[in-house]
C-alpha cells in the first residue's frame, strides 16, 4: 500500500510509523485513519516485525483533527440519523459515515499482536492524544505537550478514549482531564499517568527502541501476542474464572509450542530459538478476540 500521510521504516524487527504531514503539524485526516488502521491490521501477518513505534515528523506528534477540511471535518455523513440500534454491527457499510475515524484506528491498535509504543516528539492534542491511549507505553519528549481538548470545541472524547483513559488514570482523573480540556506539559502528564516516561527529544526514539527490545527480543512472538491481549482483555472480565479459561488455553498451546524450546534453552543455558509466528496463532485465538467465549 502506498501511503499519503504516514511513513513506514523497518529496522531490526521494529516498524516505526511516522505521522507524516509536518507542514500541518501531522493533523489527523480520514486518510490517515485509513492508513493507520491498515498498518495495525496488516502487521499482524508480517512476521518480520516484532514491535511498532509511532512518532511524528517535524516538530509535532499530531495536532489533532485537521479542522480545515471541507464539509463535516470529522468525515461524518450529516445526511444520516443514526441511533444506538444502528451500531450493533460495526462492519455494516451503512454506518461507515457514522463511525468515528479515530476509533477505527484505536480498535486496530487494541487488536494488534505486536506491542505498540508511542514516542511523543511534540504537541499531541485531540486524536493525537487519544490514539496513544490504546498503545502499550507512552514516551514523551520534555518539550512536548498533550491535551484532551474536545471540550474546547464542543465535542466529546473519541477514539474509544472513554474506555482506555479511566483504565490508565482512574475515573476521577479521567473526568478532570476531559472536562478541563487542559494542555499538559510532560511532567504533569507523567504525574497523572497519561505518559510513562519523559526523555530529552534527542533520546526519545532510542528509548522507545529500548522498550521494544526489552519486550520482544529473544521472545516468542506467539507468547508476546497472547500476553498482550490477555492483559488487555482479561482484566475487564466479570470473574477470575473467566480469565482462567483463557489462561489455560494460552498456557496449553504455548507449552506445546515455543514453551518446549524455552524450557530446553533454560536447562541448557543457551539463547532460545523460537519458531512460533504471530501470523499463526492457536485455533482459539480468533474466536476469543472477536468476543466468543472459549
Amino acid at each position: 500500500m502506498d501511503f499519503e500521510t504516514i511513513q513506514h521504516d523497518i529496522s531490526d524487527g521494529i516498524l516505526t510509523i511516522t505521522l507524516n504531514r509536518p507542514e500541518q503539524l501531522n493533523a489527523f485526516t480520514v486518510t490517515m485513519a485509513d492508513e493507520l488502521e491498515h498498518s495495525f491490521r496488516a502487521v499482524n501477518d508480517d512476521d518480520s516485525v516484532r514491535a511498532v513505534i509511532v512518532t511524528g515528523a517535524g516538530r509535532a506528534f499530531c495536532a489533532g483533527m485537521d479542522l480545515s477540511s471541507e464539509g463535516n471535518v470529522f468525515g461524518l455523513d450529516e445526511e444520516l440519523t443514526p441511533g444506538l440500534q444502528d451500531m450493533t454491527d460495526l462492519d455494516d457499510p451503512a454506518i461507515a459515515g457514522v463511525r468515528d475515524a479515530g476509533g477505527r484506528c484505536t480498535l486496530a491498535i487494541h487488536d494488534c499482536r505486536k506491542p505498540v509504543i508511542a514516542a511523543l516528539n511534540g504537541p499531541a492534542v485531540g486524536i493525537g492524544a487519544t490514539m496513544t491511549l490504546a498503545m502499550d507505553r507512552r514516551l514523551m519528549s520534555t518539550s512536548a505537550r498533550i491535551g484532551l481538548v474536545f471540550g474546547r470545541i464542543g465535542i466529546v472524547p473519541e477514539a474509544c478514549s472513554t474506555w482506555f483513559l479511566p483504565r490508565l488514570v482512574g475515573p476521577s482523573a479521567a473526568i478532570d482531564l476531559v472536562l478541563s480540556a487542559d494542555i499538559l506539559d510532560a511532567e504533569a502528564a507523567r504525574a497523572v499517568g497519561l505518559v510513562d516516561e519523559v526523555h530529552p527529544e534527542e533520546d526519545l526514539l532510542t528509548q522507545a527502541v529500548r522498550v521494544a527490545d526489552s519486550w520482544t527480543r529473544d521472545r516468542s512472538p506467539v507468547a508476546v501476542a497472547l500476553t498482550r491481549q490477555m492483559v488487555r482483555r482479561n482484566g475487564s472480565l466479570d470473574q477470575p474464572s473467566d480469565a482462567h479459561r483463557v489462561d489455560s488455553l494460552a498456557m496449553f498451546w504455548t507449552s506445546i509450542g515455543d514453551g518446549k524450546e524455552g524450557v530446553a534453552a533454560f536447562l541448557e543455558k543457551r539463547k532460545p530459538e523460537f519458531r512460533g509466528r504471530a501470523s499463526a496463532m492457536p485455533d482459539f485465538y480468533d474466536d476469543w478476540v472477536t468476543g466468543e467465549r472459549p
